[in-house]
């Protein structure tokens, strides 16, 4: 099957890339932010789970696709602290079109990685992304 390639963003990280313009999208990741944590709180106090997978059916070429993984993350290790859970592994699925900057993406998940421990209190459980 010939997937057409007329929808695609600009890959890369210069001055037209969409990882470079992409603040609108960024600011309603950020405006669902309380829908999004009462779903995941709801979800992993019905589960507890040893993992959790989170996909991205279609995701961006640009740092936006890890701000939701991040505050996806955050939000389970906020609860499972407060209810003295061990953390669960997380499995990332990105997926999208195949002409999506998949190398640019895959190439900043050790600075994701890096940052997002940087940024939690304590030590989270394995991160693993395909």
């Amino acid at each position: 099957m010939e997937v057409i390639d007329v929808l695609r963003m600009n890959g890369g990280i210069g001055d037209t890339s969409y990882a470079n313009n992409s603040l609108v999208q960024q600011k309603v990741i950020l405006m669902t932010r309380p829908i999004t944590e009462a779903a995941i709180t709801d979800l992993y106090c019905s589960l507890f789970p040893k993992s959790i997978s989170i996909a991205d059916l279609g995701c961006s070429s640009g740092p936006n696709t890890f701000l939701a993984v991040s505050e996806l993350i955050k939000t389970v290790d906020k609860k499972r602290k407060i209810l003295g859970q061990k953390s669960p592994e997380y499995h990332v699925y990105l997926n999208d079109l195949p002409s999506n900057d998949f190398n640019t993406i895959f190439k900043s998940v050790p600075r994701f990685q890096e940052n997002l421990k940087m940024q939690m209190e304590s030590e989270f459980g394995p991160c693993v992304f395909a």
